[in-house]
C-alpha cells in the first residue's frame, strides 16, 4: 500500500446510494448532493465527495462560472468537494432540481430523468462521505473537478460493478471501496501530470523524497520518529527536509507525524476493537495519560468520550434505517 492508498483508507470513506440518470435532447440538472441525500445511510459527513459515470451518450459538466467538460461514455467526473455543479447537453438553460425529477422504485433504485426528444445519455450518480475527524489536507488540495477514462478495457468491469451498486443495494463499504478505487486513479493521473513548477500538497506526492518521507511516516508511525532520522533516510539534511516538507504539505514533519497518529488512533477508536490503553501504545505512546492529553489537543475530547460520541452517531443511524 503506498501513500496515497494509506491516505484514501483512513479516510474511511462511506458509500452512498448511487443514482440512475436518464437525460436526453436539451437537458440542464443541478446535480450537487446534499447532506440529506445522506441522511438514511450514515450520519451526515462533514465532507461530500461526489461522482457522476457517463454509461452512454455525451454531456456536459459544469461547476459555477467555469468552462463546461465535455464527458463522454467511459467517462468518470469526481468532484471532491462536491462544489455545486450542472449536468447538461449545453450551457445556458435553466437547471432542474434533483429532488424534483427524481423517484425510487419498488426495488430501490433511485432514477432521475430529464430533458426533450432526442440523444440520450445515462449515468449512475453516487456521493461518498467523510467525517471531519477522519479529513486530510490532500482533499483541499485536489481541484474541484477530477476527470478519467475507463473505456480502455475496463468499461465493461465498471459497468457491471456500477449496476451491481445501483441495483443490488450492497453494503455502504462495497460503494466506498469502489468509490475509493475510482478517486485513486483519478488522483494518480492528475498527479502524473502536474507542472513542474506546481507546489502543494499534490506536488508533495510527486516528490520522491517528500513522498519517502511521508511513507515512513505512515508506515512507521508508532516509532520514535525525529526529523534527522527521517532526513537521513531519504537522502537530505534535516534543515532541507523540513524547509521542503513545510513548503509543499503547509507544516512540519514532525507535526504531520503527530497528525497521522491521531488519526490512526481515532480510525482504532470507531472500530471498538481495542480499548484506550492498546491504542495508546499501538499508536506510539508510553502511557495511556500522554495519549489522553495528546488526542484531546487535536479533537477536542478524551479519547473515551470521543468514542461514545461516535457510537451514538452510528447507533442512530442503524435505527433510522431499519425504520
Amino acid at each position: 500500500m503506498d501513500v496515497l492508498d494509506e491516505i484514501l483508507a483512513s479516510l474511511r470513506l462511506t458509500g452512498g446510494v448511487v443514482i440512475d440518470g436518464g437525460f436526453s435532447g436539451e437537458f440542464c440538472v443541478h446535480a450537487e448532493f446534499t447532506p440529506e441525500h445522506c441522511a438514511p445511510f450514515f450520519p451526515l459527513p462533514d465532507t461530500l465527495i461526489s461522482y457522476h459515470y457517463v454509461r452512454s451518450g455525451r454531456l456536459l459538466i459544469q461547476i459555477d462560472d467555469q468552462p463546461a467538460v465535455t464527458l463522454e461514455a467511459g467517462s468518470i467526473a469526481i468532484l471532491p468537494r462536491n462544489d455545486p455543479h450542472m449536468l447538461c447537453s449545453q450551457s445556458g438553460l435553466p437547471p432542474a432540481e434533483v429532488d424534483e425529477i427524481g423517484w425510487v422504485t419498488d426495488e430501490g433504485v433511485h432514477h432521475v430523468a430529464a430533458g426533450t426528444k432526442g440523444q440520450r445519455a445515462e449515468v449512475w450518480c453516487g456521493f461518498l462521505g467523510t467525517a471531519k475527524s477522519s479529513s486530510h489536507p490532500i482533499l483541499d488540495a485536489l481541484p474541484a473537478l477530477l476527470t478519467l477514462n475507463v473505456s480502455h478495457g475496463q468499461a465493461q468491469w465498471l459497468d457491471s460493478s456500477m449496476r451491481f451498486v445501483a441495483e443490488q443495494n450492497p453494503p455502504s463499504e462495497t460503494v466506498a471501496r469502489l468509490s475509493e478505487l475510482l478517486l485513486s486513479q483519478a488522483i494518480r493521473e492528475y498527479v502524473e501530470r502536474l507542472p513542474a513548477e506546481e507546489q502543494g500538497w499534490l506536488r508533495g506526492l510527486a516528490d520522491p523524497a517528500i513522498s519517502k518521507a511521508l511513507s515512513i511516516i505512515h508506515q512507521r508511525y508508532a516509532e520514535d520518529l525525529d526529523v534527522e532520522g527521517i532526513a537521513r533516510e531519504v537522502g537530505m539534511s534535516r534543515s532541507v527536509l523540513g524547509e521542503r516538507f513545510t513548503e509543499l504539505l503547509g507544516e512540519p514533519p514532525m507535526r504531520y507525524c503527530a497528525k497521522w497518529r491521531m488519526t490512526m488512533a481515532a480510525n482504532m477508536l470507531r472500530d471498538g476493537k481495542q480499548n484506550s490503553a492498546n491504542i495508546a501504545y499501538a499508536v506510539g505512546f508510553n502511557s495511556e495519560a500522554a495519549f489522553n492529553r495528546a488526542f484531546k489537543r487535536e479533537y477536542g475530547e478524551p479519547p473515551a468520550t470521543w468514542r461514545r460520541k461516535i457510537e451514538l452517531e452510528s447507533q442512530g443511524v442503524e435505527e433510522v434505517t431499519a425504520a
